[in-house]
């Protein structure tokens, strides 16, 4: 853990698609700041494996499950499904070049080199709201951890994912019965009724206990079918 003494050590800072993204380290941590704010960095990772787990313990007991894990982040994620053989497929939507060679080349890969060596996984270097939108493609689960959540986007364009027609689009590329999980920094009321009203069903929040403060969330709903 840092301490008040640790400085921040800028390992890599590039002008990405949409700015400007740095990879931090402080002590032990590694952090990804976009353009000022800071995003996520490798000192838990509780609330990201629960953001799978939850998905896949409210599908039903198909075979097999595709997953697609919105935002790379740090890794947390994808290693936790890859280590979990029920997944079937695990496809990864990632914006940001720099944050993909930070983990096949760079700090990054101490956490993720084994996932992204797994058969199962596939990267795909595109935006998530476009790739919803467009892919013809079809999952079982929708594993969201993009920005901060639904009230807190660092990238106004992400703000479009938790609107109805974000949604509506999530539901398009979800098969039958199929699980739409969304990260969040806290929770949001507002969002659970954004759920509803865009015809989710099952629609309930999972919080991860802190020690002190508002805890990070899970947002889980089911695409009737």
């Amino acid at each position: 853990m840092p301490t008040s003494y640790d400085i921040p050590e800028v390992l890599d800072r590039r002008e990405g698609p949409y700015g400007e993204v740095v990879l931090r380290r402080q002590g032990e941590l590694l952090q990804i700041i976009a353009n000022g704010c800071f995003l996520m960095d490798t000192s838990d990772g509780r609330s990201e494996r629960m953001l799978v787990d939850a998905a896949l313990d409210a599908l039903d007991d198909r075979p097999a499950p595709h997953v697609l894990i919105g935002g790379l982040g740090v890794g947390f994620s994808l290693a936790h499904a890859a280590a979990n053989p029920r997944w079937g497929r695990i496809t990864v939507v990632e914006r940001e070049p720099a944050i993909v060679d930070w983990h096949r080349t760079g700090p990054l890969s101490a956490l993720s080199a084994e996932a992204l060596a797994d058969p199962r996984t596939k990267i795909l270097e595109t935006d998530l709201v476009g790739f919803v939108n467009e892919t013809c493609a079809t999952f079982d689960a929708l594993c969201l951890d993009i920005d901060n959540g639904p009230d807190w986007t660092v990238t106004e364009g992400n703000g479009g994912l938790y609107a109805r027609a974000g949604l509506t689009s999530c539901a398009r590329v979800l098969k039958p019965g199929g699980v739409l999980a969304v990260w969040s920094a806290k929770p949001s009321a507002e969002f659970e009724g954004s759920l509803a009203n865009a015809g989710f069903q099952q629609v309930r929040t999972e919080e991860i206990p802190v020690a002190r403060g508002v805890p990070d969330v899970v947002h889980l709903a089911v695409r009737p079918g």
